[in-house]
C-alpha cells in the first residue's frame, strides 16, 4: 500500500503544472483542442490531456536575410528586414498556419518586394519611413488569422550593386564639393560686404566727427567774436556812465592818431577841429611824438585869379 500511495503522489504531482509568466500553454483533450492555460497552477489529466504547444506573449524580433529586389528602374538590391510581433492569441498561433514564422518571413518578402517594385532606387533610399508603415500596415492585417500581432518593421540594410554603389559615391563627393564651394562663396560674399559695411560706416563717422569739429570751431569763433563785442559795447557804456568831457574825447582821439601815426611818416594829416588851435596842435605834437613834422593846414583856400589886361581893339596901336 505504501508503494502505491507513493506512485500515486508522484503521478500526481507530475500533474501539476505550473506556466510562466508571459507565457501560455494549449491543451488537447483527446487530440482535439480544449483549453489554453494562463500562467499560474494547473492540473493535467495524465494520458487524456496533453499541451500541444506552449507560446510565449512576449514581443519577439525576427531578422530575416537579405531578399534581391528589383526596384522601378530596374535596379537589383539586397534588402533584409527586422519584423517586431507578439502573439495576443496561442490558438490561432498554434492552429492558425503551419509554421507561422515562416509565413512571416515569406509574407514580408513578397510584400517588400510589391513596395519597392513601385518605387525607383532615390524613392527606395529616400523612403524607408514610409515603406516601413506600409509593409506594417499590409502585413499586420494579414497576420492577425495568425495570432500574430505586426508591431513594426525596418528595413535594416539596403545593398544595391557595387556599379550603382561607385556612382553614388561620385555623385556625393560632387555635391560635398559643390556645398563647400557654395560655403566658400557665401563667407567671400559676407566678409566683402561686412568690409565694405565698416568702410561705411568709418567714412560716416568720419564725417560726422569733421561736421562736429566744424560746428565747434563755428560756435568758438562766434562766441569770441560775440565776448569782443559785447566787451566793447560795455566799455562804451562805462564811458558813457562816467560823464567824460570833451578834453577826454579830444585825448582819446589823439592818442589814435598816435597808433596811426608810428614815427616814420614825416606828413600827418590832422582832422580840422585839431588843427583850428595852436594849443591843440601842440599837444598832438608832444603825445604823436612828431614835433619836428610839418603841419599841413586843411583849411580850405580860395584860388585868386591874376587880373587880366583889357585887350585894345585900336587898329591904329595895333600897327
Amino acid at each position: 500500500m505504501v508503494v502505491v500511495i507513493i506512485l500515486i503522489l508522484i503521478i500526481l504531482i507530475l500533474c501539476l503544472k505550473i506556466v510562466p509568466q508571459a507565457n501560455c500553454y494549449v491543451i488537447e483533450f483527446l487530440g482535439s483542442y480544449q483549453v489554453t492555460w494562463q500562467n499560474g497552477l494547473h492540473f493535467q489529466i495524465p494520458l487524456l490531456q496533453r499541451i500541444a504547444k506552449k507560446v510565449s506573449l512576449k514581443e519577439q524580433v525576427a531578422d530575416f536575410p537579405p531578399q534581391p529586389v528589383i526596384t522601378k528602374d530596374n535596379v537589383t538590391m539586397q534588402i533584409d528586414t527586422v519584423v517586431y510581433y507578439n502573439i495576443f492569441d496561442a490558438k490561432l498561433f498554434t492552429y492558425g498556419v503551419e509554421n507561422p514564422i515562416m509565413a512571416l518571413e515569406n509574407l514580408t518578402a513578397t510584400t517588400l518586394r510589391n513596395l519597392i517594385g513601385d518605387l525607383e532606387l532615390d524613392q527606395t533610399l529616400t523612403s524607408r519611413d514610409i515603406i516601413n508603415s506600409q509593409m506594417r500596415e499590409i502585413i499586420d492585417a494579414a497576420t492577425d488569422a495568425w495570432g500574430i500581432k505586426v508591431n513594426r518593421i525596418e528595413l535594416k540594410n539596403i545593398v544595391p550593386p557595387k556599379e550603382i554603389q561607385q556612382a553614388m559615391e561620385k555623385q556625393m563627393k560632387a555635391e560635398r564639393e559643390k556645398r563647400q564651394t557654395l560655403l566658400e562663396a557665401e563667407a567671400h560674399k559676407q566678409s566683402v560686404v561686412s568690409r565694405a559695411e565698416g568702410d561705411k560706416q568709418a567714412k560716416i563717422l568720419a564725417a560726422e566727427a569733421e561736421r562736429d569739429a566744424q560746428i565747434a570751431l563755428a560756435k568758438g569763433k562766434a562766441e569770441s567774436i560775440r565776448l569782443v563785442y559785447e566787451a566793447e559795447a560795455q566799455g562804451l557804456e562805462t564811458l558813457k556812465n562816467a560823464h567824460i568831457d570833451e578834453n577826454v574825447v579830444t585825448l582819446k582821439k589823439l592818442e589814435a592818431l598816435k597808433a596811426v601815426g608810428d614815427g616814420r611818416a614825416t606828413k600827418i594829416f590832422l582832422p580840422t577841429e585839431l588843427a583850428s588851435t595852436a594849443a591843440t596842435l601842440g599837444v598832438a605834437a608832444e603825445v604823436l611824438g612828431t614835433k619836428g613834422a610839418t603841419p599841413i593846414d586843411t583849411t580850405p583856400k580860395v584860388k585868386i585869379q591874376p587880373p587880366q589886361e583889357d585887350v585894345c581893339c585900336d587898329d591904329k596901336n595895333d600897327k
